[in-house]
């Protein structure tokens, strides 16, 4: 079996090996010369699959290692008889550790309560519902928007309408849709950026065409009380340079790139692989997985709750480092701006998640207690 995988992907060999002949190249490169000899296809985000590369060719399976599908032409595979798969949640976590470290960076730098905002999440699939399970067990005030959910399913939800109307921070989660009764493209056109309260922080980790980009830049230069955290971006890897600038933090689509989040992409396409084929997979991804350097922490009786957050998150993750390497990469002209974008995602340094850690807290405190469990973190005993 031959199998082309993008050269960003984790763990292929590990998992692949024993299946077939490896092949790697840049996802942007990957083209219909390059599959005249492949018949499993490995993805990410960045390559486009559809009729347009595939037919013709001897692919019989294609897995995307990541949650969104909006690159896929999942028509035409299921017309063709071509089995896929994605990786539904495998970087939900990454994201929710990324929207925690930008709404610390944000509190910090206007002098804001989170506990005072009132929290809109607009999409509660994988990552968007672990994000509201997270600030609610906080104890913190979210609305949320999903209609394909609403239509079928009961729920406290509420419209995009209200959202706008009573949300102090907005942070985007659905996949990008093009058309149909609940299209996401431009979904946050200038109209309803105009609709945006007073003083609102807006945080697009989703899909860039959600958000249309020039009416984004527009609102942000005539009104300096709102601020915007974009990890994606209309256009990738070229993107609107103004729009960056006029951001609180700008990144490059990283908001996910935890290494767990990753991995747990590479072993899911590796299960449906096995399915699709009929094999027992042989391969466990907790044998692969590394130790993180940072196991645990410790906290006094002491500590104050919000000093406990701000110190958890910003141990594993803080997105002000990504920001701060993005922004150097802007200063370059169009050309050398798009490699480094990519470079950037390439060469991405090892980053875990909240989830991995064991917090020891001093004896008397529940608010603290309550606020490792919210996390995802481990109280030890």
């Amino acid at each position: 079996m031959r199998i082309l995988a993008d050269e960003n992907i984790p763990l292929v060999e590990a998992f692949f090996a024993e299946h077939g002949e490896i092949r790697r190249m840049p996802g942007r490169s990957i083209n219909r010369a390059a599959l005249e000899q492949t018949d499993v296809l490995l993805v990410r985000s960045v390559t486009r699959v559809d009729r347009e590369l595939l037919e013709g060719s001897a692919v019989r399976f294609v897995g995307t290692c990541t949650i969104g599908t909006d690159h896929l032409d999942i028509d035409y595979f299921e017309e063709a008889g071509i089995s896929w798969t994605s990786a539904p949640g495998c970087n939900a976590r990454g994201v929710v550790d990324y929207v925690l470290g930008s709404l610390l960076a944000l509190a910090e730098g206007e002098g804001v309560d989170l506990a005072s905002r009132r929290y809109g999440v607009i999409g509660a699939g994988k990552v968007g519902g672990r994000l509201v399970e997270v600030l609610r067990g906080l104890g913190w005030d979210v609305r949320v928007c999903d209609p394909p959910r609403q239509a079928r399913e009961v729920g406290e939800f509420v419209g995009l309408d209200e959202i706008l109307a009573e949300c102090d921070v907005i942070s985007l989660h659905t996949p990008l849709t093009l058309d149909g009764a609940h299209a996401t493209f431009h979904l946050f056109d200038q109209s309803r950026l105009e609709q945006l309260r007073s003083g609102a922080w807006l945080i697009n980790a989703a899909r860039g065409a959600i958000v249309d980009n020039a009416a984004l830049r527009g609102q942000l230069a005539r009104r300096p009380d709102i601020q915007a955290v974009l990890d994606v971006w209309e256009g990738e890897p070229q993107i609107d340079v103004e729009l960056a600038e006029l951001c609180w933090i700008a990144t490059p689509h990283i908001a996910g790139y935890s290494l767990d989040g990753k991995l747990r992409g590479t072993a899911q396409v590796y299960q449906a692989f096995c399915a699709s084929k009929g094999l027992e997979p042989t391969i466990k991804l907790a044998d692969l997985m590394p130790v993180p350097p940072l196991r645990a922490m410790s906290f006094d009786a002491s500590a104050e709750p919000r000093d406990v957050l701000a110190t958890i998150c910003r141990a594993v993750y803080d997105p002000r480092k990504d920001d701060a390497a993005f922004r150097r990469s802007l200063i370059e002209d169009e050309d050398q701006r798009r490699i480094g974008f990519d470079q950037l995602r390439k060469q991405y340094p090892p980053r875990r998640e909240i989830d991995g850690l064991q917090i020891e807290v001093g004896a008397g405190q529940p608010q603290v207690e309550q606020l490792v469990r919210a996390l995802g973190a481990t109280l030890k005993d």
